[in-house]
C-alpha cells in the first residue's frame, strides 16, 4: 500500500526524483494538511503548497473548502481545486448568473454546500443551473436575498437532496414559492424563514405537511397564527422552534392546540407580546424533551399576580430535562423568582439581562436551589448588592460564565468572592462596576479565564492587570474601555502573560502610549484591536502592531490624531488579513488611504472627518480597493463624487452609508455615564 502511495506521489510531481520529501507517504502528507486546515493557520496551506510541486498538486486535490476574496478570482480557483465540496461566497458581493453557471459545471459532482448570504445580482436562472447540475447540494444559505422572488424559490425546489436552507430576509418570496420548496425539497432538516414577511400560515403548513424530517424551524417575525403552529407541532422530529416576534400568535389561538411536539428541545418565544403563561402552557404541553426556553422581551413572565406565578411554575415543573431559561428584558417579581427556584430540573443556564424586579433576596433564594448553574447573566440588574454575589459564589461554585455589566451597587469586596470560590470561571463581564485591584487579584486565580470585560472600571490599575497577566494565560478577549487608570505597564503585563490574546479594547485611555502597542505586537494571535480616543498613540506604535500582529482583522483607530500616513504604509504591507478599519478623525491623507487599497481582504471602512482627504484621493482609493462591501462617509463628499463613480461602486457590491455628523473633537466626558444610566452629580 505504501509503495502504491509513493507511486501516486511520483505521478503527481514531475520532479519527484529529486524531491527530498519523496520519502513521505501520501497518508502522512494528507495528515499534515488536515492539521493545517483550520483558522489558526490561514496562510499555512499556501506556504505548504509552495514547498514543492508534489505538495502543490496534493494540496490542490485535498482542499474541500473554499472562501474566495472576490468573485473574479473564481475561474482560477475552479481550475486549481477540482474537488471542492463547501463553497463560501460571503466575501463576494457580486455573484451573477454566469458565475453560478461556471460553479455548477465545474463542481457538479462534488459541491455539497454554498453560502450566498452576502451575494447579489444572481437570479432564478443562475440558481436553476446550480440546483439542476449540483444534485449533491445539501446546504444552501440565501439569506439577505431581498430581490429573490418565487421564481428563485421554484429553482430551489430542484435541489431534491437539500437538507439545510436559510432564506432569512428574502422578503419577496411568498407562500407560493415556499410551497414549491416544500414539494421539491422533501429531505429538509433545517429551514430558516426569518423576516420572510410575505410567508404566512399557508406556506408554513405546506412545509409541515411535505417536509416531515424537519428538525430546526425558524419562523421569526412571520405574519402567522396558531393555524400553522398546529401543523408544525405535528412534526415528529422537530427539535428547535423559533417563533420570535410572531405577533399574530396569541393565547386564544394557542388554547386550541391539543398537544405540543414531543421531540421539541428548544423553544424561542422572544418578543411574542400576545403570549402569556396560558399560551406557553398550551404550546409546551407534552414537550417532555424541552431543554432550552427563551422568553426574552415578551409578556410571558410579566408576573403581576400571584396566581400567574403559580401557573408558570406548574407549566415549567413538567420539564425535567430543562437546562436553559432566558428571560431577558422581562418583569420578574419575587413570586416569579420563587417559582423558578422550585423547578426540579437541573438548570445550567439562567439569563436575567435587563430584567426589572431582580433583588438580592430573590436571586439568593434562586441560586441556592440551582447549584449546578454554569452560566448566569444578570446584566443591568441594578438592585443587587453584596448579598447576591455572596450567594451566587457560595452556591454555584462550578460557574463558567458570569455577566454582570452595570450592577453598580455591588461593592468592590464582592469581587474577591468570585475569584476565591469560582475557580472554573471562563468568562466574566464586570463592565461599569466597582471592581478594584484586590478584586482583580482574586479573579486572576481563575486560570481558565478566557474572556474578561472591565470597561468603565475606574478603580482598577496596572497592579490589578499585572495579576491577570501573571495567572490568566488562556485569556483571549480583554475589554478595558475607559478604564482610565490603566497605562503601558498594565498592558505590557497582559501582553507578556497572555500569548493567546485575540481581542483587546483600550479605547479612551489617556495613559496608553505607543509602548502599549509595541508590547501588544508580541501577541501573534491578535485579531481585533480598538484604540480609539487614545491621543498618546501614533504611527510608531501602529507600525509595530502591523509588523507583529499579522492575523489582525479589525482595527479601530478613531480619534487617534497622531496616526498619519506613516502608520498606513506598514498596515498595507503586513496586515494582509485586515477586513475592517475605522480611520475617522485621524491625520491620514489621500496617500495613506490609497496605500490601504492594496489590502485584498479589506471589506469595511469608516472614513469620517479626515482633514487631509480629497474627493479625488477618496475615489482613487475606493476604486483600487476591490473587495469593499461597506463604506461610511461624511455626507459632504456625496455631491463631490461623480454619480457614475457611485453607481459603479454600488454595481460592484459596495454599499455607501452617508453620515452628517458635525466634527466632534472630544466626547462629552459625562456622555458615557448618561448612556449607562449613571450620574455622578449630587442632587
Amino acid at each position: 500500500m505504501k509503495g502504491q502511495n509513493k507511486e501516486k506521489l511520483r505521478a503527481l510531481s514531475p520532479d519527484s526524483s529529486s524531491n527530498p520529501f519523496d520519502v513521505l507517504t501520501e497518508e502522512v502528507v494528507l495528515k499534515i494538511l488536515d492539521y493545517l486546515d483550520n483558522d489558526e493557520y490561514p496562510s499555512a496551506r499556501k506556504s505548504f503548497s509552495l514547498t514543492c510541486k508534489t505538495f502543490y498538486f496534493i494540496e490542490s486535490g485535498h482542499r474541500k473548502t473554499i472562501k474566495p476574496l472576490r468573485a473574479e478570482l473564481l475561474p482560477r480557483t475552479l481550475h486549481r481545486y477540482p474537488f471542492v465540496s463547501h463553497l463560501d461566497l460571503s466575501l463576494c458581493p457580486c455573484v451573477d448568473d454566469s458565475t453560478l453557471n461556471m460553479i455548477s459545471s465545474t463542481w457538479k459532482a462534488t459541491l455539497h454546500s454554498i453560502n450566498l448570504s452576502r451575494s447579489r445580482f444572481f437570479t432564478n436562472v443562475g440558481l436553476s443551473s446550480l440546483f439542476v447540475n449540483c444534485s449533491g447540494l445539501v446546504e444552501v444559505d440565501l439569506s439577505n436575498g431581498t430581490e429573490l422572488t418565487d421564481l428563485a424559490a421554484s429553482a430551489i425546489a430542484e435541489a431534491k437532496n437539500l437538507e439545510r436552507l436559510r432564506l432569512a430576509r428574502c422578503k419577496l418570496i411568498t407562500d407560493m414559492g415556499i410551497g414549491c420548496i416544500a414539494v421539491g425539497c422533501r429531505k429538509l432538516r433545517l429551514l430558516c424563514l426569518k423576516w420572510c414577511l410575505r410567508v404566512g400560515d399557508l406556506g408554513v403548513e405546506l412545509i409541515a405537511l411535505k417536509c416531515k424530517g424537519i428538525r430546526s424551524l425558524d419562523l421569526s417575525y412571520l405574519p402567522i397564527t396558531e393555524k400553522c403552529v398546529k401543523s408544525v407541532l405535528q412534526l415528529q422530529h422537530l427539535e428547535d422552534l423559533v417563533l420570535e416576534g410572531c405577533h399574530g400568535i396569541d393565547d386564544d389561538g394557542l388554547s386550541t392546540l391539543e398537544q405540543s411536539c414531543k421531540s421539541l428541545k428548544m423553544l424561542n418565544l422572544s418578543n411574542c407580546q400576545n403570549v402569556t403563561h396560558t399560551g406557553l402552557s398550551s404550546l409546551t404541553n407534552g414537550a417532555q424533551q424541552l431543554q432550552q426556553l427563551i422568553l426574552a422581551y415578551g409578556s410571558v413572565v410579566s408576573l403581576k399576580l400571584p396566581k400567574v406565578t403559580s401557573d408558570v411554575a406548574k407549566c415549567l415543573h413538567t420539564f425535567s430535562k430543562l437546562q436553559s431559561i432566558k428571560l431577558d428584558g422581562c418583569l420578574i417579581t419575587s413570586s416569579g423568582i420563587k417559582a423558578l427556584a422550585s423547578l426540579h430540573a437541573s438548570i445550567k443556564e439562567l439569563s436575567f439581562s435587563k430584567c426589572l424586579g431582580v433583588t438580592d433576596e430573590g436571586l439568593s433564594f434562586l441560586v441556592q436551589s440551582h447549584k449546578e448553574l454554569r452560566k448566569l447573566d444578570i446584566t443591568c440588574c441594578r438592585k443587587i448588592k453584596y448579598m447576591s454575589i455572596d450567594s451566587i459564589t457560595n452556591s454555584c461554585t462550578s460557574l463558567t460564565s458570569l455577566r454582570m455589566e452595570s450592577c453598580s451597587l455591588v461593592p468592590k469586596e464582592a469581587f474577591i468572592l468570585i475569584g476565591a470560590r469560582c475557580s472554573c470561571l471562563e468568562e466574566l463581564d464586570a463592565t461599569d462596576n466597582e471592581i478594584d485591584d484586590e478584586g482583580l487579584k482574586s479573579i486572576s486565580r481563575c486560570s481558565k479565564l478566557s474572556i474578561l470585560k472591565l470597561g468603565i472600571c475606574s478603580n482598577i490599575s496596572d497592579e490589578g492587570l499585572a495579576n491577570v497577566g501573571s495567572y490568566c494565560s488562556m485569556l483571549t478577549e480583554l475589554d478595558l474601555y475607559r478604564s482610565m487608570a490603566i497605562s503601558d505597564a498594565g498592558i505590557a503585563a497582559v501582553a507578556d502573560g497572555c500569548p493567546a490574546l485575540e481581542m483587546i479594547n483600550i479605547a479612551y485611555n489617556g495613559k496608553v502610549t505607543d509602548n502599549s502597542l509595541i508590547s501588544l505586537s508580541k501577541c501573534l494571535m491578535l485579531k481585533a484591536l480598538e484604540i480609539r480616543g487614545c491621543p498618546g498613540v501614533s504611527s510608531i506604535g501602529l507600525s509595530a502592531i502591523a509588523v507583529g500582529c499579522k492575523q489582525l482583522t479589525v482595527l479601530d483607530i478613531k480619534k487617534c490624531f497622531n496616526i498619519n500616513d506613516n502608520g498606513m504604509l506598514p498596515l498595507a504591507q503586513f496586515s494582509q488579513n485586515l477586513k475592517q478599519i475605522n480611520l475617522s478623525y485621524c491625520s491620514v491623507t489621500d496617500v495613506g488611504l490609497v496605500a490601504l487599497a492594496s489590502l485584498n481582504r479589506l471589506q469595511n471602512m469608516t472614513i469620517l472627518h479626515l482633514a487631509g482627504l480629497t474627493p479625488n484621493g477618496l475615489a482613487a482609493a475606493l476604486l483600487a480597493c476591490r473587495g469593499l462591501t461597506k463604506v461610511k462617509l461624511h455626507a459632504s463628499f456625496k455631491p463631490l463624487l461623480p454619480q457614475s463613480f457611485l453607481k459603479y461602486m454600488e454595481a460592484r457590491g459596495c454599499v455607501f452609508h452617508w453620515r452628517d455628523k458635525a466634527f466632534q473633537k472630544e466626547m462629552d466626558p459625562k456622555g458615557w455615564k448618561l448612556h449607562f444610566g449613571r450620574s455622578t452629580e449630587v442632587p
